[in-house]
C-alpha cells in the first residue's frame, strides 16, 4: 500500500513539474524587436560584422603611425669554402672559413602619407667569431642610419587608402544601424506570423464551439422537423469541418511559435502570446524627406561614393603602370668595426648610399595601354551604373513611402469592415436561432467575419512592414523624428 502511495505521488509531482516547465508571456511587437536586437544570434553577427569593420580600419590607421621593430638573429653558423691567391705559391688554393656570429637591429619605421614614400630609422650590432686558425672576434656596428624610399611612377596607394578606408568604415556604421533595423524587420516578420496564427487558432475554437451548439441544436430541430435533412447534413458538415480547422490552426501556432523561439533564442518550453497592437500611430510622411534622409544616411549612399573612388584608383594605377617607373633609395649613416667590443662605437666613419631605379617599358604591344583603356571604360561604365542605381533607390523610397501612407487609410477601413462584419454576423446567427434564415446565410455571414478579422490583421501587419521598410532604407525613425544611432563604444566593449 505504502509503494503503491509513494508511486501515486511522484506521478502527481512530475506532472505538476512538467506542467511548471511551460512559461508563458505577452509580447508586443516593440518588446519582440527589443529582445532580438540584445539575444538574437543575428544581432550577434551583426556586432561582430562591425567589430570586424572597426578593426579593419585600425589596421589601416597602425599604417599612418610610426612602428618599431627589433629583429635579431642569435646564432649564424657559416662553414665554407672560397678561392684565394696565393701570392708565395703564386696560385690559388681554396680556404676554409668557419665562423660563428649573431646580430640584432632596432628600427623606426614611417609611412609617408603625402608622397606615399618610407622613412626609416635604424641601428645595428654584429657580432663575428672566426673559428679558424686566428680566432678572433670581430664587432660591427650601425650606431644610426636614416634612410628614405620612394616610387616615382605617379602612384600613391597611400593617398588612395586615405581617402578609400575612412569611407569603409563611415559605412560600416551605417551598416551596423541598417542590420538592426532589417533585423527589426525579421522580428516583426515572426511576431505576425505568430499573432496571425494565434488570431486563427481563436476563430477556430469558437467556430467549432459554435458549430458544435448549432449541431446540437439541429438535430433537435430535425427530431421535431423543423429543420430538413440538408440543412441538418450542412450542419454536420461545417462541424467537422471546424474540427479540421481546428486542428489546423494548432499546427501553424506551434510551428511559428517554434520558429519565434529560436529566433530569439527562446527554450522550447516558452508559449508567448503576442499582443497585437491595435492603434497606429497618426504619420504621414513626405516623400521628399525620406529621399533626403536616405541620402544622408544610408549606407548604399556612401557605397556609391567608395564605388567610384575606387574605379578612380584602378584608372590612377593602370595609368601609372603604363609609363616608365622611377625609383630613389637614400641612405645616411654612422658604422665602425673593432676587435673590441668597447672601441665599436668609437669614431664611427660616415656611410652613405643612393640609388636611382628605372624601368622602362619598350615593347609591350599595347599590354599597357590596353589595360588603361580597359579602366577608363570600366570607370565610366560604373559611372553609368552608379547613377542608375541611385535613381532606383530613390524611386525604391518614393514608392514605399506611397504604400505606407495608404495603408493607414487602409487599416482603418479593415478595422471597421471587421466591426460591421461581427455585428452582421451575430444578427444573423441570432436570425438563425429563431429560423428566419438557412444554414446557408449563416454561413456566409460566419465567412465575411472570419475573411475581415484576418483581413484587419493583414493590414496591421502591412502597416508595419512599410513602416520599417522605410526605417531599413532611411535610417531615421519618422515618429520621434530622429536619425537612428548605435552605441559604437559599448560594442567594443568585451
Amino acid at each position: 500500500m505504502r509503494t503503491i502511495f509513494t508511486t501515486f505521488l511522484l506521478a502527481i509531482l512530475f506532472h505538476t513539474n512538467g506542467i511548471a516547465q511551460i512559461k508563458a508571456r505577452s509580447l508586443t511587437i516593440d518588446e519582440t524587436i527589443s529582445i532580438a536586437l540584445e539575444k538574437s544570434l543575428d544581432a550577434f553577427r551583426n556586432k561582430n560584422m562591425y567589430r570586424s569593420s572597426y578593426w579593419e580600419y585600425r589596421y589601416y590607421k597602425a599604417d599612418l603611425l610610426p612602428s618599431l621593430t627589433l629583429d635579431a638573429t642569435p646564432l649564424n653558423f657559416n662553414r665554407y669554402r672560397y678561392k684565394d691567391y696565393n701570392f708565395q705559391t703564386q696560385e690559388e688554393e681554396f680556404a676554409l672559413v668557419e665562423s660563428l656570429g649573431s646580430e640584432v637591429g632596432i628600427s623606426l619605421q614611417q609611412n609617408i602619407a603625402l608622397t606615399g614614400g618610407r622613412l626609416y630609422l635604424r641601428s645595428d650590432l654584429e657580432r663575428i667569431e672566426n673559428l679558424g686558425g686566428d680566432n678572433n672576434t670581430q664587432f660591427r656596428t650601425t650606431p644610426i642610419s636614416i634612410g628614405y624610399s620612394q616610387e616615382l611612377n605617379g602612384y600613391n596607394a597611400m593617398k588612395w587608402k586615405s581617402k578609400i578606408e575612412p569611407l569603409k568604415f563611415e559605412k560600416a556604421k551605417k551598416q551596423l544601424i541598417q542590420s538592426n533595423e532589417v533585423l527589426a524587420w525579421k522580428a516583426a516578420t515572426h511576431f505576425f506570423n505568430l499573432a496571425e496564427a494565434q488570431v486563427d487558432l481563436k476563430i477556430a475554437e469558437n467556430r467549432l464551439a459554435k458549430d458544435d451548439t448549432l449541431y446540437t441544436i439541429g438535430k433537435g430541430r430535425f427530431q421535431v422537423g423543423t429543420v430538413t435533412r440538408d440543412a441538418l447534413l450542412k450542419l454536420e458538415l461545417n462541424f467537422l469541418n471546424a474540427k479540421q480547422s481546428l486542428n489546423k490552426a494548432r499546427s501553424m501556432v506551434q510551428r511559428y511559435q517554434s520558429e519565434l523561439n529560436s529566433f530569439l533564442t527562446f527554450g522550447k518550453d516558452v508559449k508567448v502570446n503576442c499582443i497585437i497592437p491595435s492603434d497606429i500611430p497618426d504619420l504621414q510622411i513626405n516623400a521628399n524627406e525620406a529621399i533626403d534622409r536616405a541620402i544622408e544616411n544610408n549606407p548604399e549612399m556612401i557605397n556609391l561614393k567608395q564605388r567610384i573612388l575606387e574605379a578612380n584608383q584602378r584608372v590612377a594605377m593602370t595609368k601609372a603602370e603604363a609609363g616608365f617607373n622611377t625609383s630613389i633609395f637614400a641612405l645616411y649613416g654612422l658604422d665602425q668595426s673593432s676587435l673590441d667590443f668597447k672601441d665599436a662605437y668609437k669614431e664611427p666613419d660616415n656611410s652613405q648610399r643612393f640609388s636611382v631605379g628605372l624601368q622602362i617599358p619598350l615593347v609591350d604591344w599595347g599590354k599597357r595601354k590596353g589595360q588603361y583603356q580597359m579602366a577608363e571604360y570600366a570607370r565610366e561604365a560604373e559611372k553609368a551604373s552608379i547613377e542608375q542605381d541611385r535613381i532606383d533607390f530613390e524611386q525604391e523610397i518614393y514608392q514605399d513611402v506611397i504604400d505606407f501612407n495608404l495603408q493607414a487609410e487602409q487599416v482603418k477601413n479593415a478595422n471597421l469592415a471587421d466591426t460591421v462584419a461581427q455585428t452582421g454576423y451575430e444578427v444573423t446567427l441570432q436570425r438563425f436561432l429563431i429560423g428566419k434564415v438557412d444554414v446557408i446565410n449563416l454561413n456566409q455571414a460566419r465567412t465575411d467575419l472570419e475573411s475581415y478579422k484576418k483581413a484587419y490583421i493583414n493590414s496591421i501587419r502591412s502597416y508595419w512592414g512599410y513602416y520599417y521598410a522605410i526605417r531599413i532604407n532611411t535610417l531615421y525613425d519618422f515618429i520621434n523624428n530622429e536619425s537612428l544611432s548605435a552605441e559604437y563604444d559599448k560594442l567594443l566593449q568585451k
